[in-house]
């Protein structure tokens, strides 16, 4: 049997064709001193001379981030090593999706045209973007994109108050159990959070890439950063350092601060900063843990 080709149009019920069998993905970089970068389509391919992202159809069995970062790469020679996922916004049709990939771009990113598909590669201020002969799709979908424009979703654990709200023996060996809670901490920084479970109110259609900081206090001190997961160790007082790395996240304050305790005095110390709150048992759900009882 001929396996089904991504790289097609598809009918959909809201009445028009859709490029991507399987849906498609694009890649709207930032760089803060640059703008966002845009690609204007060459002028035989759809909607040609018109300006949008690089993308394009997601192949059969490819993440969203993979294919967003493929074609990047097949379209504007932007390696993956170059930008950050940050988030994602997805345009659902039930039987097709187009997804936006958010990231923060490397500040030595030199893009440019790799291939027949594009005419140029731009990088476009924000204020000027609107001006420009737009995809339509792109154009629909611009203001509420530019909202989440370099916002970083930071993640602030608590290790003592999330390992005290699971009975798994944790207070035989805390360091133990700080170094599993950690390891389990890669998954939302892999596959994402959705907004409601962050709790950002961006909307249904938004998911996020965490930047995630796990603090550590007491015996559970010494543990190591992995990929996806910094860890910070307080040296006496591990609310006061809790309030501290918010502190500092907070100084980029379009950014989102989501601080997991269930610590009655700590959620409002970190409230006051302008961080949200998050309970341990939302988080280990997330996880994929059940707790007794639930």
């Amino acid at each position: 049997m001929t396996p089904m080709t991504a790289n097609r149009f598809v009918r959909c019920s809201c009445g028009r064709q859709h490029w991507g069998a399987f849906g498609a993905a694009g890649l709207l970089l930032c760089d803060p001193r640059r703008g966002v970068l845009l690609q204007q389509r060459a002028w035989w391919v759809h909607n040609g001379g018109t300006w949008a992202l690089p993308g394009g159809a997601l192949e059969a069995g490819e993440t969203v981030p993979e294919a967003a970062a493929r074609e990047a790469w097949e379209e504007a020679a932007i390696p993956a090593s170059a930008f950050r996922a940050m988030s994602a916004s997805v345009l659902d049709h039930g039987e097709w999706q187009y997804t936006t990939v958010l990231g923060l771009a490397d500040s030595a990113l030199q893009a440019q045209v790799a291939n027949e598909e594009s005419a140029e590669m731009r990088w476009v201020p924000p204020d000027e973007v609107a001006a420009l002969d737009l995809h339509r799709d792109f154009a629909a979908a611009w203001p509420v994109l530019r909202e989440q424009l370099g916002r970083e979703l930071v993640l602030v654990v608590d290790a003592a108050n999330v390992m005290g709200s699971r009975p798994d023996g944790w207070w035989r060996d805390r360091r133990g159990a700080a170094e599993r809670l950690r390891d389990q901490l890669t998954a939302p920084a892999e596959r994402g959070l959705r907004d409601d479970v962050a709790g950002i109110g961006a909307g249904p259609a938004w998911s996020w890439w965490p930047r995630v900081v796990l603090v550590v206090e007491g015996k559970a001190r010494g543990v190591e950063p992995i990929p996806g997961v910094e860890v910070v160790a307080a040296e006496t007082d591990g609310d006061s350092k809790i309030v501290e790395v918010t502190a500092v996240a907070r100084q980029r304050p379009d950014d989102h601060v989501v601080v997991v305790t269930a610590d009655r005095e700590l959620r409002g110390r970190v409230g006051e900063l302008g961080a949200r709150v998050l309970g341990p048992g939302t988080l280990l759900r997330e996880l994929g843990e059940r707790r007794p009882g639930h």
